[in-house]
C-alpha cells in the first residue's frame, strides 16, 4: 500500500489524541513535574533499529504514554517554576495542529501569501500592544538566541565600510577588533552569536552591574572608551529588560544615549520581561526602546502562552539586516520580489515555520485585555511571594522582582555564606526529588541562590503556596 494512512485513522487517532491532550491539560498535577527517569532509560526501552513494517497509530500513542511521557519534563505544569516557566494554551495547541496540516515553508511571499502577510500583520499588532511606534519591521525566529544573532549580524552590516558580506573576516590585517557589549548578567546567547558571526569570546565585553543586578552606564562609557583608545571598534551593545538570573531591567534610556553618541548599535533583549509592556502600567519597561533601540527581541513562547517556538525580532532599518542576508538564486527569483516581503531575506534560515498563525489564533481567542489580566495575575502571584519571604526572619530576597520571578535564598541566623550555600542546594533538590514542583538556581554575588518563575497560563495561588510550604519543609527537615 502507497499513499498516506486513510482518513479514518486520522479521525480516530485524531480524536483519542485530542481526548489525551484535553485530560492532560486538565490534570497535569498526575504527573511529577521533573522526569524521574535516569540518564539512557528512554532510550533502553525503544527498539535500536526501525520497523520494517508499518505499525499501527494505536499502538504508537500507547508506547507514547508508557514510555515517553515518562521522560518529559513537563513544562505545562502548574508547578513548573524553573528557569522561564511557560505554557502553551489551547488556541496555541489547536493552531500548531492547523500549521503541522498546512506545512507551509513561510521564505518567499509566493509559497504561501497568507503566512507571509499574517505574519507581517501579527507582529504589527504585538508592535502596538508593547506600545511601540510606527517604523518597526518585525519577523518571527524560532528562539531569542537567533533573533540575538541576527541582531549582531545587522550591527556588522550597519558598517558597510568593513565589506564582511564580500569579503568575510579571515585572514584580514585590515579589520579592527569588533567590540559587543552587554551586562555580566546578560544572556548567553550573546556569547554564543559572537561565536557564531566570528567575532570571538575575546571581543564580548562584559559591563558591570550595580547592586541591582542592572548594567552601569558609566561602566559602558568607559569601557567603550577604552577600547577607542586601543584601536578597536564599538559595534554593538545588548541591554536587558528582564535578565535571565535576576529578571532585572537594565537602563536603557541611559544606555541609549551612549551609543547614540558612540554610533552603536543597540539591541534589546526582552525575551522573557518584554510583553509584559502590554499591561498599561508596566510600559515603562520599555523606555527609550522606541526611541533609542535599533532591534528588539520579545519571545511570546515564554510568556504569552504561545507554543515553542515563536520569537518576535524587530529591527528599525530593514535594509540592513536584508543585506545582511539577502542571496537570490535564480530558482528562488519571483515576479513579485520587488513589491512584496520574502522573510528569507532576513535570516539565516531558507525555510521557515508558520509560526504567524498560531500567534495570532492566540491574540484573538484571549484578546489583548484577556492576556493583560493573565500577566497581572502572574506577577501579583509572584509579589504575594516575595511578601511571604520578607515576613519571616530565616529567608530573604535576593533581587528585586519587577516580572513575575522571585530570587531568593534560605538564610538561618548563624548559618556561614558556605552552610547557607549548602542548605541553598540541599533544599532544591530535595523539592524537585518530590515531583509535586520544579525549582532551578543562580548565583547572585557567589552565592547559591534560588528561583522560583511563574507563568504558567494554569498556575494558581494554590500552586504558588503549596511551593512555598514545601521550600519551607524542606528548610525545617534539612536545618542542624
Amino acid at each position: 500500500m502507497t499513499g498516506d494512512l486513510p482518513r479514518h485513522e486520522l479521525l480516530s487517532q485524531g480524536r483519542a489524541v485530542l481526548d489525551w491532550i484535553a485530560e492532560y491539560l486538565e490534570h497535569p498535577e498526575r504527573y511529577p513535574v521533573l522526569s524521574r527517569m535516569a540518564p539512557g532509560e528512554v532510550l533502553s526501552s525503544l527498539p535500536g533499529s526501525p520497523p520494517a513494517q508499518g505499525e499501527p497509530l494505536e499502538a504508537i500513542l500507547g508506547d507514547f504514554r508508557t514510555k515517553i511521557v515518562p521522560g518529559i519534563t513537563h513544562w505545562n505544569h502548574p508547578s513548573f517554576f524553573a528557569y522561564f516557566a511557560t505554557s502553551s494554551s489551547v488556541p496555541g495547541i489547536l493552531a500548531e495542529m492547523l500549521t503541522a496540516a498546512l506545512d507551509v515553508k513561510a521564505m518567499l511571499w509566493k509559497t504561501s501569501p497568507a503566512a507571509t502577510e499574517l505574519e507581517q500583520l501579527v507582529t504589527d499588532w504585538l508592535r502596538q500592544m508593547l506600545g511601540l511606534g510606527d517604523g518597526w519591521f518585525g519577523l518571527t525566529t524560532d528562539t531569542a538566541s537567533m533573533s540575538s544573532m541576527l541582531a549582531l549580524a545587522a550591527a556588522r552590516e550597519a558598517r558597510p565600510e568593513l565589506e564582511i558580506r564580500e569579503r568575510g573576516m579571515a585572514g584580514r590585517t585590515d579589520l579592527p577588533r569588533l567590540r559587543v557589549y552587554a551586562s555580566e548578567h546578560a544572556h548567553s546567547s550573546i556569547d554564543k552569536a559572537a561565536l557564531a558571526l566570528g567575532l570571538g569570546l575575546e571581543n564580548v565585553v562584559h559591563v558591570e552591574a550595580d547592586a541591582e543586578f542592572r548594567m552601569k552606564p558609566a561602566a559602558l562609557a568607559a569601557a567603550i572608551g577604552e577600547d577607542r583608545s586601543r584601536g578597536y571598534l564599538p559595534l554593538a551593545c545588548v541591554a536587558t529588560v528582564g535578565t535571565t538570573s535576576t529578571s532585572s531591567i537594565d537602563p536603557v534610556p541611559a544606555i541609549a544615549e551612549i551609543c547614540r553618541e558612540e554610533s552603536v548599535w543597540l539591541h534589546i533583549d526582552g525575551a522573557y520581561g518584554g510583553v509584559l509592556a502590554i499591561v498599561p502600567e508596566n510600559r515603562y519597561i520599555l523606555d527609550g526602546v522606541d526611541t533609542g533601540a535599533d532591534s528588539l527581541v520579545v519571545n511570546p513562547h515564554k510568556w504569552l502562552f504561545t507554543p515553542f517556538d515563536c520569537s518576535v525580532f524587530y529591527v528599525k532599518r530593514p535594509e540592513v539586516l536584508k543585506r545582511a542576508f539577502s542571496l537570490v538564486p535564480e530558482y528562488l527569483v519571483t515576479r513579485e520580489q520587488d513589491s512584496v516581503v520574502n522573510y528569507m531575506d532576513y535570516g539565516v534560515q531558507l525555510g521557515r515555520r508558520f509560526r504567524a498563525l498560531k500567534l495570532w489564533m492566540v491574540i484573538r481567542a484571549f484578546g489583548v485585555d484577556g492576556l493583560i489580566e493573565r500577566l497581572r495575575e502572574h506577577r501579583a502571584l509572584a509579589q504575594k511571594l516575595a511578601t511571604w519571604i520578607e515576613s519571616t526572619s530565616d529567608w530573604e530576597l535576593a533581587a528585586p522582582v519587577p516580572f513575575s520571578l522571585v530570587c531568593f535564598r534560605y538564610s538561618p541566623l548563624g548559618a556561614s555564606a558556605a552552610e547557607g550555600d549548602r542548605l541553598n542546594e540541599a533544599i532544591m533538590h530535595a523539592v524537585n526529588a518530590g515531583g509535586e514542583m520544579f525549582v532551578s538556581h543562580t548565583k547572585l554575588g557567589g552565592r547559591f541562590t534560588l528561583r522560583l518563575s511563574i507563568g504558567n497560563i494554569r498556575t494558581s495561588e494554590g500552586h504558588v503556596g503549596a511551593a512555598w510550604n514545601l521550600l519551607q519543609g524542606a528548610a525545617a527537615s534539612l536545618s542542624p
